[in-house]
């Protein structure tokens, strides 16, 4: 789920939603747990979703009672599956960078950017640019270092970057994440589901 440079791949490297392993579909079921109840606690009439990607969130989404809900993402081409799949669901979807979003255009009553910072080639410009918008509320999420990098080296996975995902231009432990949101947003919740931190905000 990403909306960054196209020099950046884009999507997901890993289906981690679709994970057969026991043990990765133990952590992602956390994931969407946290993700439900965090979601959940905004009931919003509206929800945008930047870096949507295949639309996995979105699935979880339209099951809550928001009347309108849209996905961006700087790849088409990730998301166009998904829009025939979400067709007539209240859901459409959009390519777009997250340093082109326009609050008249995108802000909502949920703002949600799962999985999609650690990728931004400008993060500071990132997080302006979604501040901006003046949603209601933000659910944020990324990976959680360096507990991201040493799981994925206990698996054998991108042992020549000690552990990195590709893609992954940032990293942030809990606290040094949280801490720099904070610059721009009041943490109203927080879930440490592993490995990502997790964060429900409004706009300060």
């Amino acid at each position: 789920m990403t909306s960054c440079s196209k020099a950046v791949p884009v999507g997901n490297y890993e289906a981690k939603y679709e994970a057969r392993n026991p043990i990765s579909r133990f952590l992602v079921n956390g994931f969407l747990k946290d993700f439900d109840d965090l979601a959940a606690k905004t009931a919003p009439a509206s929800i945008h979703e930047v870096g949507c990607g295949e639309g996995e969130l979105i699935r979880r989404l339209v099951k809550t009672n928001a009347s309108s809900i849209r996905g961006t993402d700087i790849s088409s081409e990730v998301f166009a599956a998904t829009g025939q799949d979400l067709d007539g669901k209240r859901v459409s979807f959009e390519e777009k960078s997250i340093y082109d979003l326009t609050p008249d255009a995108d802000s909502a009553d949920l703002l949600v950017c799962c999985e999609v910072l650690e990728h931004v080639d400008r993060p500071d410009d990132a997080l302006r640019a979604l501040h901006a918008l003046g949603a209601g509320a933000y659910l944020f999420s990324v990976p959680r270092e360096p507990i991201w990098r040493i799981l994925n080296m206990a698996r054998g996975k991108y042992l020549d970057d000690f552990g990195n995902t590709p893609g992954h231009l940032n990293h942030w432990s809990r606290s040094g994440f949280l801490r720099w949101i904070s610059q721009r947003f009041d943490i109203v919740e927080t879930r440490s589901p592993l490995p990502w931190t997790m964060a429900l905000c409004k706009a300060q």
